[in-house]
């Protein structure tokens, strides 16, 4: 570990006597260089940065004026340099420092204005290998490192929004505050550290490792939030990962900022009912869906899904796949809802909500695909949990039936729906359905039975009949309790995983109550 050199404290105040200039994203770049140059700030800049510049008429050195070094091997190699990383890292009032500067005629840079190549975007837009690999910003990254850990003596800006920040100082008093060197600073090293980490997640994809000895995770700032799950404790919302449509990039209509627990439950109904291909809402509280169901149209779908659990309903979060119309808004605001969240809403829509000024309406402008890739990421003491999204779909050609009654084509679809509903209900998890209606969920209990039987009573509770229904268990059943506490309850096809010591017993309780059951082969655990 180097020791730490006994430098002089840097000054509050600061000037800015030089700026390099070097982006990729142009935006606003005159209009800051033509402040800078009215300042008596000398620019120096390269490339295309330095064109768009003088283009401008503003008087802008090229870099290698400085370096006595042409940009050279199609543009990796220009900023690279000893007078470019002296002029960034000198210290100014370090006497040794001050005199190698001299003495290789390093002049100090005090302003560093860099965005990188467009890594991420590249990516985003399926360029291929080469492209990536060419829009890997190497100097970019090695500046802005300099810069900022000497942030006693120069700004470091990446993006337009830090510009705006040091030339409001630099107007009203030439120089820029050790307090906001540091800010930028922090920012800085954000910055490059989310680029490494978009990096190297696409080099292992590229690998096709999944499990990667370093694993990075970046993410940018959407929101500031009042508190989290309590109001104890603090909680933001970042966006990380390729672009995906849902909750994140939604754009919110009307309705008051969104808290920590509308946007986990605002998730967890979009992503479930992007799962159906028909017309269908799905309602959720507390991270479960009490009421899912498709119809003929979302007035249908959503009315057939609150009467599944109308009294969990309110205060929930309503998600729909459709482009959402009047019909059904006027139906949804007839109860309490915290959030309403579409691919899209028309305007007479829009205006029936417009009365509920604190419903939070989002839109999406598309689906999330359910069974696209992604990774799902958990906290844990010490470190955090990585897994693949569970983007499993199971068709009817999937089941195995395993009783000797096959279930009828009726019972298959009323199965498959109830699995699919299932697979987002915190475990243990058992769901009844009928037609494209949940009837009944029983989430997160310690056991099957408990679950089978406070699904079955919250049917009970709001006059839904069992008889004929499908039962989903998203897990084996271990015992022959659970599936007899189904059967009981009216059910006569169940889905499940199959793979317990005990299959043999559940199938036997199954024939023995004329039951059809078919075993997927796929559990769907959710913790």
């Amino acid at each position: 570990m180097p020791a730490a050199p006994d430098y002089p404290a840097a000054a509050d105040a600061a000037p800015i006597k030089r700026a390099l200039l070097s982006v990729s994203d142009k935006t606003g770049l005159v209009d800051a260089a033509k402040v800078l140059s009215d300042l008596g700030v000398e620019l120096v800049s390269t490339g295309g940065t330095r064109a768009a510049i003088a283009a401008a008429g503003l008087p802008v050195k090229d870099v290698s004026d400085l370096t006595g070094f042409p940009e050279m091997m199609d543009g990796r190699v220009k900023t690279l340099h000893p007078i470019v990383h002296g002029g960034l890292l000198g210290v100014r009032d370090a006497a040794d420092h001050a005199r190698a500067m001299t003495d290789h005629g390093i002049g100090g840079i005090d302003l560093l204005y860099v965005n990188l190549y467009p890594f991420e975007a590249t990516v985003a837009a399926g360029g291929d290998y080469a492209a990536c690999v060419e829009n890997i910003d190497i100097g970019g990254p090695a500046m802005i490192r300099s810069a900022a850990k000497n942030h006693g003596y120069v700004a470091v800006c990446t993006d337009p929004a830090d510009m705006a920040e040091v030339l409001e100082q630099l107007k009203a008093t030439g120089t820029t505050t050790l307090a906001l060197r540091k800010t930028l600073a922090a920012r800085a090293y954000a910055r490059t550290a989310a680029y490494d980490a978009a990096i190297s997640t696409w080099f292992a994809q590229q690998l096709g490792d999944t499990q990667p000895a370093r694993k990075a995770i970046a993410g940018t700032l959407i929101q500031t939030m009042r508190y989290g799950e309590n109001p104890h404790q603090a909680a933001a919302f970042y966006a990380a990962g390729p672009a995906r449509a849902g909750v994140a990039g939604a754009r919110q209509l009307q309705g008051k900022e969104l808290s920590y627990n509308n946007i986990a439950d605002t998730d967890a109904a979009f992503e479930l009912v992007a799962e159906f291909g028909e017309p269908a809402c799905v309602i959720v509280k507390h991270a479960n869906p009490c009421g899912v169901a498709t119809g003929g149209d979302l007035l249908s779908a959503y009315r057939r899904a609150l009467e599944c659990d109308p009294v969990s309903a309110f205060g929930g979060i309503v998600a729909v796949n459709r482009k959402l119309d009047r019909a059904a808004a006027e139906a949804i605001v007839e109860t309490f809802t915290e959030v309403v969240i579409a691919p899209d809403a028309d305007e007479a829509a829009i205006a029936v909500f417009a009365g509920k000024k604190n419903l939070r309406l989002l839109v999406t402008g598309a689906l999330p695909d359910a069974h696209a890739p992604g990774e799902v990421f958990r906290s844990v003491a010490g470190g955090f949990l990585v897994q693949s999204r569970d983007t499993s779909l199971i068709k009817p050609s999937d089941l195995k039936i395993v009783t000797k009654r096959a279930p009828t084509d009726e019972e298959v679809r009323d199965m498959l729906f109830a699995f699919t509903v299932g697979k987002h209900v915190k475990s243990n998890a058992i769901v009844f359905a009928r037609a494209g209606q949940t009837l009944g969920v029983g989430a997160g209990q310690m056991n099957r039975k408990d679950s089978a039987r406070i699904a079955a009573m919250r049917a009970g509770d709001f006059g839904l009949d069992l008889t004929g229904s499908a039962c989903a268990s998203e897990a084996f059943f271990p015992f022959a309790d659970g599936l007899i506490q189904a059967a009981e309850a009216g059910a006569t096809a169940v889905i499940q995983p199959g793979g317990s010591i005990r299959d043999e017993e559940v199938i036997a309780a199954a024939d023995e109550r004329g039951l059809a059951m078919a075993f997927t082969g796929v559990r769907v655990f959710r913790h």
